[in-house]
């Protein structure tokens, strides 16, 4: 089952770079298995070209210890153990610097909700995070930036299954999903919702989008009575 897992990390890695979310070696997916309580994670500062299902690497997310593999772990690491430990409902996590998410993540704002496109895959604004003391840079910055992640979710009340993503101010996107695709798949809609809402907003400043179709988009893909797709 790990190599399994080893080898579905990496596929997702390496669909950041066919989708155009990332470049050179910016940006990180993992997975983890929940009955071992181990994640699997792209190498830090490897280039995607290079990389291979064996270079993933194996973390216990109970003691934070690397357990597997030849290569220092992604410098995020810690940043989702922090996730992976809070909400047993996540099983895949991505980090990426893409260009729109970025965009909101350096002008301190949310993503909000102001069509269907959004609405189909998160329900609600998708949230912009404060931004870390100086002393939270200092002593723990990957941690502290899933603690602020958390932090966020919580005040706010969001599912994160429901909000699959955020932007963590001056820095840039995490998604989640129920594994590492999932994951994956949430950063690229949430780049390109990224881009229509700056496109939006440059038109009307004022845009916005009612509730009940924000409901009726989202429900109807993801509610008890969801009909969109096939059985």
């Amino acid at each position: 089952m790990l190599e399994q897992l080893k080898q579905e990390v990496f596929e997702a890695n390496i669909e950041l770079m066919r989708r155009k979310v990332v470049i050179y070696t910016w940006g990180n997916v993992s997975g983890i298995d929940r009955e071992k309580g181990l994640m699997v994670i792209k190498p830090s500062g490897i280039d995607y070209d290079r990389m291979s299902a064996r270079d993933m690497v194996v973390i216990d997310i109970r003691t934070g210890e690397k357990v597997d593999g030849k290569w220092r772990p992604s410098s995020d690491t810690a940043t989702h153990i922090e996730l992976y430990r809070k909400y047993p409902q996540i099983g895949g996590i991505t980090h990426t610097h893409s260009v729109n998410a970025v965009a909101f993540a350096q002008a301190g704002r949310d993503i909000p909700a102001l069509g269907t496109t959004h609405a189909d895959y998160f329900y609600g604004p998708i949230p912009c995070t404060r931004s870390l003391t100086k002393e939270e840079v200092e002593k723990g910055y990957e941690k502290n930036t899933g603690k602020v992640i958390i932090e966020t979710l919580e005040e706010r009340g969001i599912e994160p299954l429901a909000v699959p993503g955020i932007v963590v101010r001056n820095h840039g996107p995490f998604t989640w999903g129920r594994d590492a695709a999932a994951s994956v798949y949430h950063a690229v809609v949430m780049d390109t919702v990224a881009e229509m809402t700056m496109k939006t907003l440059l038109l009307n400043p004022s845009a916005e989008m009612p509730q009940y179709i924000l409901d009726k988009h989202y429900y109807r893909k993801h509610g008890k009575n969801a009909y969109y797709g096939q059985k």
